[in-house]
């Protein structure tokens, strides 16, 4: 006999929301959502992925987050340069894939771009070695993540833009669940 599809409630803690979705708890483990996070946010075009797990209740986490690439189309302008990167980085639980993405305010040279790449990048890895996936899920979102790493990066060259394409794991699983997700209500 089939079993009869509800709509579940899932707790979302890093959105600090429910949402309700179709299906079984059974059906509904591992299983993912996509969120525009664009009026939320006030205009930072965030898209998040929520994994779901079935403990005692339907809990979402996030697997990924990324900026949608009008927020960073709109923000290009001629005569400017650009730095990108990705690397894998070691949190104090998991491991995770960033993309950092940078805007300079003038065209600067390749040699000034090649320095702000390898600073942020030794930056960041020595910022999330001892902090848990999940606090820095929510210090992207809120935007203190790129708050701190704007004023040290502008000491090499001023920076337009200084955002994080990309955070995401594929190791959701192992991460540390029981952290308390710091939620700044103001901020989202």
């Amino acid at each position: 006999m089939a079993v009869r599809k509800k709509f579940q409630k899932i707790e979302a803690p890093i959105l600090d929301e429910t949402i309700s979705v179709l299906g079984t708890p059974e059906s509904l483990d591992q299983k993912t959502i996509k969120l525009d996070l664009t009026r939320k946010l006030k205009g930072k075009s965030f898209e998040i992925i929520l994994q779901i797990f079935n403990q005692k209740n339907l809990i979402a986490y996030p697997k990924k987050i990324h900026l949608m690439n009008f927020y960073i189309k709109r923000m290009m302008r001629k005569r400017i340069s650009y730095i990108e990167d990705s690397f894998i980085v070691k949190c104090s639980d998991i491991r995770a894939l960033i993309k950092p993405f940078l805007i300079t305010r003038k065209k600067v040279s390749r040699a000034i771009r090649n320095h702000l790449r390898q600073e942020t990048k030794n930056i960041i890895i020595n910022y999330l070695k001892d902090k848990p996936y999940l606090e820095i899920c929510d210090k992207i979102l809120s935007g203190e993540f790129q708050k701190m790493l704007l004023p040290k990066l502008k000491k090499i060259y001023p920076l337009s833009l200084c955002e994080i394409r990309v955070f995401e794991t594929k190791e959701l699983e192992k991460a540390d669940k029981k952290t308390p997700i710091l939620i700044d209500k103001s901020s989202i």
